[in-house]
């Protein structure tokens, strides 16, 4: 399935903001609080942040942090650092302050943006902490409230007029297009974070891509995604800039005030984490909202249960599965125009011809229809490196350059793929291989069930065995024996959870999708629990 690239693309991800800045410049760029700025005005706050920071020293090379949530500040600062050549790093308002720590040491930036207070949380202490203890850390910048001892932002923003007009011609003319725009720390569930250094080649390319599937004329999207995700960055961002389109920015997600925004400003993409779309779904005022707008409606990051698809189906608007990394900077994997229910259940869609995918087994023979291997990508679009981890980063290629997803796959009879589950998830259980995502998307079949996840424990019989946590919809519980004897006719009774907890509400990481990490740790609690009684 390797195809020539075709899409050309710019050097870089700003020269969108310019193309746009001269060809359509009163058309809107963002929304934020009632607040709306065109192209224009965009391209002039970027070139004003750029200036701001080459007057402090940012080179080409140099990293720049930002602890922010979705709006026009972490909007302008991104595309003002990437735009001369800096290397741009997101933070995380939920991150504690040794998660920051290890950002910060192993970026090392020279330049920490940051608000004062979000949600209840002062950061005032936090990244005072940070600038005292990092002497590479050579600005502190206060975006919002002033913070003592940082520089506020419009002082930052006051000293740019001893910056020839040379100068930021030079730097910007220096990005090439394989040059690093942004790190994004993966969450290290298995493991410490690694930083995918992700390109400016990566960001337009990925994004170009992903506007063709869309197919949507000046779209307008709602950005709720934290800033160190590549949800925000590229699917949503980098996105909607390459379609000139329009970035509704909420600084978290809400799922009523969500579903207003798509009511008022007519939103044309509706897009999240299956997670995002059941807190909508399941709101009692959903149907109030008016969703007509939506021309598509799109999911990735994990499979979303039949019954929400069932109600999605409904709008009339058209629904894709998307599937893609952090590490391939973009979707690589669509769903078809015409996908069926089963399609949007079941499989994740073709990938993207542009995007060279194989599925192999592990002597790295092509796998056939039905036969489970790892999927792989290859191209230029993909991450240049992970941040200071060569070794991860030769072992996350193969010796001819294809990328190691570390997720389990097969062709099924149409040519389109089946997600089965990631590598470090399976488990085995009596010497057989169990991926808890086939246990799982059984058990939303069932009319009752809203949401399952299975985790694995050891077990001194089998070695491993599946414990399953599920969230219902309605009706009356149903007993564990009761849910054993559903399983016993649909899987091998080797897949069937030893245990079935119910549980009123999934946990849930920053990034808006399942704890399991939580989840494991709460199964094996209780099953020493009940060990011991």
């Amino acid at each position: 399935m390797a195809n020539k690239l075709q899409t050309s693309v710019p050097n870089r991800i700003t020269d969108y903001v310019l193309q746009y800045a001269q060809q359509t410049p009163n058309n809107v760029a963002l929304v934020f609080n009632g607040q709306r700025v065109n192209y224009k005005e965009l391209n002039r706050r970027i070139d004003e942040c750029s200036k701001a920071l080459l007057n402090i020293g940012v080179v080409k090379g140099d990293r720049v942090a930002m602890l922010c949530t979705p709006g026009p500040k972490f909007y302008t600062v991104f595309l003002a650092t990437v735009g001369i050549g800096a290397i741009w790093i997101g933070l995380n308002p939920k991150y504690s302050l040794a998660e920051y720590q290890y950002a910060i040491e192993d970026a090392r930036p020279k330049v920490l943006f940051t608000m004062s207070e979000f949600e209840q949380r002062n950061y005032t202490k936090d990244v005072l902490t940070l600038y005292q203890e990092n002497d590479f850390l050579e600005y502190l910048v206060a975006t919002h409230s002033p913070i003592e001892g940082a520089i506020n932002y419009p002082n930052f923003l006051a000293n740019t007029l001893s910056i020839k007009k040379n100068t930021y011609i030079t730097a910007v003319q220096s990005v090439a297009s394989e040059d690093p725009a942004l790190i994004v720390y993966t969450s290290g569930t298995t493991g410490r974070p690694k930083g995918a250094v992700l390109s400016h080649y990566g960001l337009c390319f990925g994004a170009k891509i992903q506007s063709q599937h869309f197919k949507i004329s000046e779209p307008s999207i709602i950005c709720n995604m934290p800033i160190n995700h590549v949800a925000c960055i590229a699917d949503i961002c980098c996105t909607t800039l390459v379609a000139g389109g329009t970035i509704h920015f909420q600084e978290s997600f809400n799922p009523t005030l969500m579903l207003k925004t798509i009511e008022d400003e007519k939103i044309k993409i509706w897009a999240g984490v299956p997670t995002m779309f059941l807190l909508q779904l399941n709101l009692p005022s959903y149907s109030d909202f008016d969703s007509s707008s939506v021309q598509i409606i799109l999911w990735g990051g994990s499979a979303m249960p039949e019954q929400s698809i069932k109600q999605l189906q409904k709008t009339g608007a058209r629904l894709k599965v998307l599937y893609g990394m952090t590490e391939t900077s973009a979707h690589t994997i669509y769903s078809a125009e015409n996908a069926t229910l089963e399609d949007l259940r079941d499989s994740i869609g073709f990938p993207e011809q542009q995007m060279p995918c194989r599925i192999v087994n592990q002597q790295g023979i092509d796998c056939k229809r039905g036969e489970q291997g790892e999927i792989q990508f290859k191209g230029n679009y993909l991450m240049l490196r992970y941040f200071n981890q060569p070794e991860s980063t030769k072992l996350a290629f193969t010796e001819d350059g294809w990328f190691h997803t570390g997720d389990v796959a097969c062709w099924r009879n149409d040519g389109s793929v089946a997600l089965v589950g990631r590598m470090s998830d399976m488990y085995k259980s009596g010497g057989y291989n169990v991926y808890p995502r086939e246990i799982e998307r059984f058990l939303e079949t069932l009319p009752i069930v809203d949401i399952s996840i299975v985790v694995s424990v050891n077990d001194p019989i089998f070695q491993q065995v599946g414990i399953a946590f599920m969230t219902l919809i309605k009706g009356n519980i149903p007993t564990s024996q009761e849910l054993k004897s559903l399983c016993q006719n649909s899987l091998a009774n080797y897949k069937i959870p030893k245990r079935f907890y119910i549980i009123k509400k999934m946990p849930m990481l920053p990034i808006g999708k399942i704890d399991k990490a939580k989840l494991k740790k709460l199964a094996m609690a209780n099953i020493n629990l009940e060990d011991q009684n």
